[in-house]
């Protein structure tokens, strides 16, 4: 898996604009008490049932390979002149 400048602040913004997409389709909005590793899960299993995300291989879908599938989404939404993709 490739390393990606500025990840950490990608995985923040996917998971932002996740959790605003799951509540334009109707789910309740996540508790702030629900850990990262949940709504990454979460957020994940939704894009790739809306199709806007390519499934794992059911042998890599843990933790690390969801969050940099979501910083890679991210990176296609944000416009070309977004400071983190700098």
């Amino acid at each position: 898996m490739k390393h990606v400048k500025h990840e950490a602040q990608l995985l923040k913004k996917a998971l932002e604009v996740g959790e605003g997409y799951a509540a334009k389709r109707g789910f309740k909005p996540l508790d702030s008490c629900i850990s990262d590793k949940y709504k990454v899960e979460c957020i994940y299993r939704l894009l790739v049932e809306d199709k806007l995300i390519q499934a794992l291989a059911k042998d890599k879908e843990d933790g690390p390979n969801m969050k940099h599938k979501l910083v890679l989404w991210i990176k296609r939404q944000l416009p070309d002149d977004h400071p983190l993709l700098n």
